[in-house]
């Protein structure tokens, strides 16, 4: 049993034909030669909610991407602080 590996425009394009077209997932599935698991699989990654999952996780990411980045700052911040407080009160 050889695995096909199809281009993600293919994948695309035979989900568009089940959720924009009309087309029952057997039907394409039949018509294009792959199976109706792989078409449910596709489905769920480049149909109409994966975008909706897409945006909502890219969105996560990057407030955890901030977080972090907020926090090393403010670790820098209070560094600096006390780096300034020692130099002043040793003036030499």
């Amino acid at each position: 049993m050889s695995k096909v590996r199809y281009p993600e425009q293919f994948k695309i394009e035979a989900v568009k034909q089940v959720t924009e077209a009309g087309f029952s997932v057997a039907e394409v599935a039949n018509r294009l030669g792959t199976t109706t698991h792989s078409l449910y699989a596709w489905i769920k990654r480049y149909g109409p909610e994966a975008e909706s999952f897409a945006e909502a996780s890219a969105e996560s990411s990057e407030i955890l991407r901030l977080r972090k980045e907020l926090k090393r700052v403010t670790e820098e911040r209070d560094l600096l602080k006390k780096a300034a407080a020692y130099f002043a009160s040793h003036p030499d």
